[in-house]
């Protein structure tokens, strides 16, 4: 079985003078992640401790969450924005030993601070004081706020140098089968304060998956790969090309136009479809910018629909895409040829075709349900019982290795004589810049085909109640043309202070929703 750390490692050995990350070659960053491992060794990491993460993506992050598997601990990848509740209690149930952080979240959650950011709509919890017994790593120059004793990365590096190496590392004394089955991530992908639910990844799990993914887009040794996605990027190291991290903070679907001066030297750009929407509408306007080296394009983290890839061939004729289709339990699931999706759904496939499953993934359908397994599965949930295999609620055919999407299990309404599946379409809207949260519905008409209704919760300025009126419904209601199939464009939509949601899954309760919008539609689909 593949294992994450020798595999980036590996790559590193084979090429040590290509750059690596940003002007770091594969020669330093094999030795950084080697020093900085021995560095958490000696300053006393032992193999099982959890390393609560919040840390961005950069040279800096990169080297030290190798070295933390590496050194046999496991990330435990925080989201600071995730509000100061839900954050404390995927702490508790995560259980770290050690923290590690940038200086400015400490300095931020301090108490004189975290009134400012509360203001800015940022409930941080205190980094300092949320796990009292941890030991603190931080990334950037010392602020006010970073603990007492607590570790600079840099030191890390030097103190592992120091003692050359220190220890050998479990990389270096463990039998093969048991370090590939040693956690190494925990990802956090839903729940509430009471029940939070983190997907625990091993080294085995994560080096099948992360290689498929780079020999499923194709990456090459020396290629230009432009991402901020960690999960994208390592990849990019097992296959030898040139990792460029955007700035912290350029934001291409918010502001694409921050986005446009980095894609000239890029070869592969990886995106989401809001993203990759919002690139394609500011090179409509500025089309002299149009990137001559660009090859590849690869999108996920959503489903990729006939109108996005339309325009991405538009706009660059010449470009392969892949499509990637995976969750976090398993990534990549299956990887779509752009053209031969397009080519599908121009012919009328029923379903969403997502491409060929990835090798290290077996697949069977049970009763119409998506079923997954292989080593690229994650180990199984925090807290719970071992994985074998993933029910993934999503109904699918396999037809000689390619998979099609048919929707969600339970989810599916009718539009005159059409099959709407919303989970196909949702997480495209809910990626859309100042949307938190997106649902689509039916609304029964007086002959009883379903009207289309979109439900969208703004990140600011939430209404207190259903409305039609709220400036973000125009912005959406004008993005989804050529984002979305025309034939399930909506019918309305409206802003919500929130989704319902019911029962210890979370589950969107859209009856609840449907009653929750009705005042606010208009006259003829009330």
């Amino acid at each position: 079985m593949t294992d994450l750390v020798e595999s980036v490692l590996a790559s590193c050995d084979a090429h040590p003078r290509l750059p690596a990350i940003g002007d770091v070659s594969y020669g330093e960053l094999a030795r950084r992640v080697r020093a900085t491992s021995a560095g958490l060794r000696a300053a006393g990491l032992e193999s099982g401790d959890r390393v609560l993460f919040s840390v961005r993506p950069g040279a800096d992050a990169v080297v030290l969450a190798l070295a933390i598997v590496d050194a046999g601990g496991t990330v435990v990848f925080a989201d600071p924005g995730a509000g100061e509740a839900l954050f404390r209690s995927r702490t508790a149930l995560a259980a770290p030993r050690w923290v590690a952080a940038e200086s400015v979240l400490y300095i931020a959650s301090s108490r004189p601070l975290r009134r400012v950011a509360r203001r800015r709509g940022l409930e941080l919890a205190p980094y300092a004081r949320l796990v009292p017994e941890a030991r603190h790593l931080y990334a950037g120059r010392w602020l006010p706020g970073v603990p007492r004793g607590a570790l600079p990365l840099r030191t890390l590096r030097t103190l592992g140098e120091g003692t050359h190496f220190g220890a050998p590392s479990p990389s270096e004394t463990t039998d093969a089968r048991t370090l590939t089955d040693a956690p190494a991530l925990v990802v956090f992908t839903s729940g509430t304060t009471d029940a939070p639910k983190a997907v625990v990844h091993t080294r085995g799990s994560l080096g099948a998956g992360l290689a498929d993914f780079a020999a499923g887009v194709g990456i090459r040794p020396g290629q230009r790969v432009l991402t901020d996605q960690l999960m994208v990027g390592i990849p990019a190291l097992i296959a030898g090309a040139h990792w460029t991290l955007p700035p912290a903070g350029a934001n291409p679907g918010a502001r694409p136009e921050q986005y446009l001066g980095l894609l000239p030297d890029a070869e592969l750009l990886f995106a989401v479809p809001a993203t990759l929407d919002a690139l394609l509408r500011a090179l409509d306007e500025r089309p002299e910018l149009v990137p001559a080296r660009l090859d590849t394009i690869v999108v996920g983290g959503a489903p990729v629909l006939r109108p996005l890839l339309e325009r991405a061939f538009a706009r660059f004729p010449h470009a392969t895409v892949r499509a990637v289709y995976g969750m976090t339990e398993i990534l990549p699931v299956a990887i779509a040829d752009g053209r031969e999706k397009l080519a599908l759904l121009e012919r009328g496939a029923a379903g969403d075709p997502v491409g060929r499953l990835a090798s290290s993934v077996t697949a069977r359908i049970d009763r119409g349900e998506l079923v997954l397994a292989g080593p690229g599965l994650a180990a199984g949930y925090l807290g719970g019982p071992p994985l074998t295999e993933l029910r993934t609620g999503d109904l699918a055919r396999i037809d000689g290795g390619a998979l099609t999407l048919l929707g969600r299990a339970k989810d599916m309404f009718i539009r005159g004589t059409r099959n709407v599946y919303p989970a196909l379409y949702e997480s495209v809207i809910a990626g859309l810049p100042g949307v938190a949260d997106a649902a689509m519905f039916g609304v029964p008409d007086e002959i009883g085909d379903d009207g289309i209704v979109v439900a969208i919760v703004p990140e600011t300025d939430r209404p207190a109640r259903p409305t039609a009126s709220h400036p973000l419904v125009a912005r959406v209601t004008r993005a989804l043309p050529g984002l979305i199939d025309a034939g399930v464009l909506p019918d309305a939509v409206v802003a919500v202070p929130e989704l319902p949601r019911s029962g210890r899954g979370r589950k969107l309760d859209r009856a609840a929703l449907a009653a929750l919008v009705v005042d606010a539609l208009p006259g003829e689909r009330r």
